[in-house]
């Protein structure tokens, strides 16, 4: 018989739940998974499932709590003939028939350590090495006393109670009241609490009202140096849109991005080229066309006869937008409205740089400028005339589309790459002679 890996697991779990029902939940549901049924598990809302769910979790839950409430005190008494070091004994209570489950995990936590741990259910029992070997259930009286260590476990414990950070329910829900009689710092809880208030007013009290670094003076904050910078720069230069872009909150993007990514070229560069936004080498180089498009781009120009070094690239959008898989973030198109939210710092750049000619790389760019859907396979290689004012008057660039670097990357079949690949080389070669002609 061929059951999920995932029932065999929480079977083990469920067999350890104190309700005597256990067996009969177990049974129906192994006679369906051997039946028609392979994927019962998956169905979360089967009553039969929400039942063993719910089963396995409550015992998850108290496996966790002894993990982590159970308390050992060294033993002296009962150690055996020969040996010099004590038992080490705990006393726990468990809702559940637990002991067995959760016993590999102490047997490897405590491996070197002769221990014990007693309830009222069942107790196990480890002599350092072998097997961890089990009894029937004690009585309270059976468990150990406070040894020489327990004080030093509450003081321990105060010390490291911090009251700013008290949350009682959480408390509470982390190790709640039916543990406290076994805990050794569980009578210090009520006091520290209660204490709560007054040492947290204590503590703001002693707190400076200024900084003050041993090192030094404490630098200006990022916003103060940015705005000293903004007025030594000349208003509406490009290193003053720049520094501007840098704190644009006008849409999401900049939250989980790198840094925004302005462009950059000479500022009376008789080119622009606008991609759509930055890649992922980009966002962590600070610069435009740093990665694998802007590799192929760089060759494409140079076949073109096209110098980069007398070009300003940029982008319609400024931040990076991607999804994270693993440790890749993978690139992710930007809406209609993240690109109008960018637009205006665009608008800046063409305003202040005046191109001649405007090689709009891909549809993201060509949208952002027509304001209309382009299909670049159609509408590549045509020249328009577009408007663009600035405080000098109607500046009127001509405006070219190409396909976008990437895109010509994503092409998996030989001859169509090669194809698509000439077509931007042609389409670039077009971008120098209109350039030129306009230089004249």
């Amino acid at each position: 018989m061929r059951v999920p890996r995932d029932f065999l697991e929480k079977a083990k779990a469920v067999a350890c739940h104190r309700n005597s029902d256990r067996w009969d939940l177990l049974y129906r549901i192994l006679w369906r998974l051997a039946g028609d049924e392979k994927h019962l598990l998956e169905l979360h809302g089967d009553p039969q499932v929400l039942k063993l769910n719910d089963y396995a979790r409550t015992v998850a839950r108290e496996v966790h709590k002894m993990k982590a409430l159970v308390r050992f005190r060294a033993v002296k008494a009962g150690v055996a003939e020969g040996a010099d070091d004590p038992r080490y004994v705990a006393w726990f209570e468990p809702d559940h028939d637990i002991v067995g489950y959760a016993s590999g995990f102490f047997r490897r936590r405590f491996a070197g350590m002769r221990w014990s741990i007693l309830t009222p259910r069942a107790c196990a029992h480890y002599e350092g090495e072998g097997e961890v070997w089990f009894t029937g259930g004690v009585g309270r009286e059976a468990g150990p006393e406070a040894d020489e260590f327990e004080e030093a476990w509450r003081l321990y414990y105060g010390s490291i109670f911090n009251p700013a950070r008290l949350k009682v329910r959480a408390m509470l829900a982390e190790m709640p009241r039916r543990y406290w009689k076994n805990l050794p710092e569980a009578r210090l809880i009520p006091s520290l609490v209660e204490d709560a208030n007054r040492r947290l007013a204590g503590m703001r009290a002693l707190t400076k009202s200024s900084d003050e670094m041993q090192c030094g003076p404490r630098p200006a904050a990022p916003e103060t140096s940015a705005s000293a910078r903004l007025t030594a720069l000349q208003q509406g230069s490009l290193e003053h849109l720049a520094l501007q872009a840098a704190g644009c909150r006008r849409c999401p993007l900049w939250e989980p991005a790198t840094q925004t990514v302005w462009g950059e070229g000479p500022p009376d560069a008789p080119i622009m080229l606008i991609g759509e936004q930055p890649g992922d080498q980009e966002d962590l180089l600070g610069r435009p066309f740093a990665g694998p498009a802007g590799r192929l781009l760089d060759r494409a120009l140079a076949q073109a006869g096209l110098d980069r070094r007398r070009l300003y690239l940029t982008n319609a959008v400024k931040h990076f937008k991607f999804k994270s898989r693993g440790k890749r973030r993978l690139h992710e198109k930007p809406l209609d409205i993240e690109v109008l939210a960018c637009l205006p710092w665009l608008q800046a750049e063409m305003a202040r740089v005046k191109p001649l000619l405007v090689v709009c790389l891909g549809a993201t760019a060509a949208r952002a400028l027509l304001g209309r859907a382009v299909k670049i396979t159609e509408e590549r290689g045509r020249l328009l005339n577009l408007p663009v004012v600035d405080d000098a008057g109607s500046v009127r660039p001509t405006l070219l589309l190409t396909f976008h670097p990437s895109y010509l990357l994503r092409l998996q079949e030989a001859p169509a790459a090669a194809d698509a690949y000439e077509k931007f080389v042609a389409d670039l070669q077009l971008a120098k002679q209109v350039g030129a002609e306009g230089d004249e």
